[in-house]
């Protein structure tokens, strides 16, 4: 084993351990990168296939699985299978990239509850799975199963069934923190293994959780109450931090006694604990120049503007901000964060898009200034934001020891909230820990 896999804790049991030959491998992966039917980004598919090569290499046959979407309504309770929802794209793309067939089993579909659960169809797939007639079965997306994040007996039985399916379980899905069956109650089922992703991801997460110093972070988020706690145990870890979109327009007018488009009142009054902890740790780095726009509905000339922080008065009202001018990373204060920084953590889309992009292209343009700092790039949003408004600077970036791009920004923040990779619940199972959900 490498040196940067001894950095994992020994208790994770691992892939590379595992005995594969002749064995059918149930593996999770999160593939959660479809909507309304399209592949919005294969970069999640992509980074899961040295896991799939390797199962096969060594002479495993794949029964892969993920979830899609949102299917159940949280008030109803029902679950919709919608053929937007579907993992036909996955597979489609798994073909074409691997040359190889993967069968999606069918399952009858109850308008209300979905997928009551697996049933014997799938044998004559498992079998040809066993005779390489195939070359892996891809269940339909989990969510679509009325077990997958049902209590009670319910859950119970659709985890026995898919343990049923195999000899091994593989997860490889960080993306997918939340314990429910697929990611969490199988490993009571099956002996149970990390995939070289969730590796991977581990042992990033690890430089955020304990960086080199200066630490800066840099957060944003389209609403601020879902970014509390994770923003609080980020502040804690930073010597520097940077906000963006909504939360750093609620911070503003915590801190301004100004009101800001879209901004509640409720939100203001939760931010302002943040604004007194900053009175005297001050760790967060104002970005001086924002933009002001009349409108949410595009960015349409005359009906925006520039303005800059240090002209707020107190009880003014100002319309939407929907991004940080470029001009704000010339500051000499946000340039020498940046710039003296040696861990650099972002989950941030700056601006309001599709529409303003200014922000986000200055922000990763600068961070990229920095050569001597660790980047890590965490969520689907960040990393999709980069790719489109800085191309040629990703592909140079790839497979440059001082970028990495998480694949679950989700994850990433729930992790640092807890404090360490392994209380994440489908790690702890892997793990053996299943003291309850």
């Amino acid at each position: 084993m490498s040196v940067e896999y001894q950095r994992l804790d020994p208790r994770l049991p691992l892939i590379q351990n595992a005995d594969l030959n002749g064995k059918i491998v149930l593996v999770r992966f999160d593939h959660n990168v479809v909507k309304d039917g399209k592949i919005r980004d294969p970069y999640r598919i992509d980074r899961t296939f040295g896991t799939l090569y390797n199962i096969v290499e060594r002479g495993g046959r794949p029964i892969l699985m993920t979830h899609v979407g949102r299917p159940k309504d949280k008030k109803t309770g029902d679950i919709r299978c919608r053929s937007g929802e579907s993992v036909e794209p996955i597979v489609g793309y798994l073909e074409y990239k691997l040359h190889t067939k993967v069968h999606i089993p069918k399952f009858n579909i109850d308008s209300r509850l979905g997928i009551l659960g697996i049933d014997t169809s799938i044998n004559l797939a498992i079998r040809d799975l066993r005779e390489r007639k195939i070359g892996g079965i891809y269940l339909p997306n989990t969510r679509w199963f009325q077990g997958e994040e049902a209590e009670g007996e319910v859950r119970d039985k659709f985890a026995l069934q898919l343990a049923g399916l195999a000899d091994i379980f593989i997860n490889d899905a960080f993306g997918s923190w939340q314990p429910h069956t697929s990611t969490y109650d199988i490993t009571k089922y099956l002996p149970s293994y990390a995939g070289f992703l969730m590796q991977r991801e581990i042992i990033n997460l690890n430089s955020v959780i304990n960086p080199q110093r200066p630490f800066l972070a840099v957060i944003a988020g389209a609403k601020y109450d879902t970014k509390i706690k994770p923003l609080y145990a980020i502040y804690e870890k930073v010597d520097r931090l940077i906000l963006g979109g909504m939360i750093y327009n609620t911070f503003l007018c915590a801190k301004y006694g100004i009101n800001i488009g879209g901004i509640s009142e409720k939100d203001i009054i939760t931010a302002k604990d943040l604004v007194e902890k900053d009175r005297t740790n001050r760790k967060i780095i104002e970005l001086p120049y924002i933009v002001e726009s009349e409108t949410m509905e595009g960015r349409i000339e005359g009906k925006y503007k520039t303005i800059s922080i240090n002209d707020f008065k107190e009880g003014k009202k100002y319309g939407y901000i929907l991004d940080i001018a470029p001009e704000s990373f010339n500051d000499p204060v946000v340039l020498e964060s940046i710039a003296n920084a040696r861990t650099i953590f972002v989950n941030a889309v700056m601006g309001y898009t599709p529409h303003f992009t200014a922000g986000s292209e200055a922000l990763d343009g600068t961070i990229d200034q920095n050569r001597i700092a660790i980047k890590m790039y965490g969520g689907g949003d960040t990393l999709q934001e980069f790719k489109n408004l800085c191309p040629g600077l990703y592909l140079s970036v790839l497979d440059n020891t001082q970028y990495y791009f998480f694949t679950g920004g989700g994850t990433v923040l729930t992790a640092i909230e807890q404090g360490s990779p392994y209380r994440l619940k489908p790690v702890q199972a892997l793990m053996g820990d299943r003291g309850g959900i």
